[in-house]
């Protein structure tokens, strides 16, 4: 056996809520005024809220519609209310503490950020790591692919079906490749090992709760999955009813690597949610993902990691760096390094522009979205758009 792990958590983890939150609050202020500057976080402990941070816009948001979207990203999520579990047992939006302490960013950022010449630097220095491989349809890992799926399952029956299921869930997928040289190569061979936990209500035997998601992963067709040979771990501590910010505290920022490629590459220096477009941490992760995504599709690798970094204030790049751990085709790192650099100049004005990122919406994407489903790996996000095809494939 040679195993690679990854796990994902739903939109009702409380690391989740928290990133959600914060986006209904970047998308509140981007949408009412594009040139808005964000930066806020968020920490639930309990029925406690607190919403900290910087922001610069034309669109103020009072303090009691900071607590709207609060409640409104809650009910989005499924915290609409309490009547299957206790207000001990899970949060009740009809009783909140919520506080604001969001102050007005400092001028020296704006100064190296909005450039006279219309360029925009970048909203601070950083690393950032896109990564693809062609194990799936969306080029993304095997193992946080399939645990996505199956978190994404479960989430659905448990809004479906209140009664029965929170919205507190985890989920966690082991791959077999073998052997070492077939992780290499991309070619996973079986799923060993399934975690699921989802809160119940009290009056659900542990059992139905393993039948109930045992059918939901039988259902969920993934590949390699051979139910005679997996195994499962579902609710393996037992009775799960107690969740939600109640019993484990959230925080902006704690989930980085759900949020990505599962651990499979390296990841940047900071979080994505809670911050607008300018900030790299956030933009620059979807252009290395849109590079690496190309690198793949053209098949010039098997496997590519794309590290961009940056100066704050400054528009160009340091540097661009490609990594295809050895299963390039015709052209080798470095001139797949140098040809992306000299294409593409990979500013924050360029991204921005590449891929509508200060015009989030319903009908193109919503950072708040965003934050619930991951930021790569969903087909509908404009830096997953395999728009420079052609060009990848002539080298």
């Amino acid at each position: 056996m040679y195993l690679f792990t990854s796990e994902v958590v739903s939109a009702g983890h409380p690391d989740k809520c928290a990133d959600i939150i914060a986006d209904f609050i970047v998308d509140e202020y981007i949408i009412n005024d594009s040139n808005s500057r964000v930066a806020t976080e968020v920490f639930l402990a309990g029925k406690n809220i607190v919403i900290g941070g910087e922001c610069k816009s034309k669109h103020k948001v009072s303090n009691e519609r900071y607590k709207e979207l609060v409640r409104n990203a809650l009910i989005s999520i499924g915290y609409k209310n309490n009547d299957y579990f206790t207000s001990s047992q899970c949060l009740d939006i009809n009783d909140l503490n919520i506080e604001v302490y969001v102050n007005e960013q400092s001028p020296e950022i704006g100064q190296g950020v909005d450039q006279e010449t219309g360029e925009i630097g970048a909203g601070d220095q950083g690393i950032m790591f896109g990564f693809a491989c062609n194990e799936t349809k969306n080029l993304m890992p095997s193992a946080i692919t399939y645990a996505r799926i199956l978190s994404d399952k479960v989430y659905e029956y448990a809004l479906a079906n209140p009664h029965e299921f929170g919205v507190d869930i985890k989920t966690q997928v082991s791959v077999d490749y073998d052997l070492k040289v077939h992780f290499e190569n991309c070619e996973p061979k079986s799923i060993h090992t399934i975690v699921v936990s989802a809160p119940s209500v009290d009056s659900m035997p542990l059992e139905k709760v393993k039948e109930i998601i045992g059918k939901i992963i039988d259902d969920a067709n993934l590949p390699y999955y051979d139910k005679n040979k997996c195994i499962l771990h579902i609710n393996p501590t037992g009775k799960y009813t107690n969740h939600s910010s109640l019993h484990d505290s959230g925080l902006t920022g704690r989930k980085l690597i759900v949020d990505t490629f599962g651990g499979y590459s390296p990841i940047g220096g900071g979080a994505q949610s809670s911050k607008d477009y300018t900030k790299v941490d956030r933009s620059a992760l979807y252009a290395a993902r849109w590079l690496a995504k190309h690198i793949v599709a053209a098949n010039l690798a098997k496997k590519a990691v794309v590290q961009i970094s940056y100066a704050i204030g400054v528009a160009k790049p340091i540097s661009v760096c490609v990594d295809t751990m050895g299963t390039f085709s015709n052209i080798n790192d470095d001139e797949l390094s140098a040809k992306i650099s000299e294409k593409f100049s990979l500013t924050p004005m360029w991204i921005i522009k590449q891929f509508n990122l200060d015009k989030p919406n319903k009908d193109n994407f919503l950072y708040a979205d965003v934050a619930a489903r991951g930021q790569v790996g969903q087909e509908d996000y404009p830096w997953e758009k395999l728009d420079e095809l052609d060009w990848f494939k002539k080298l």
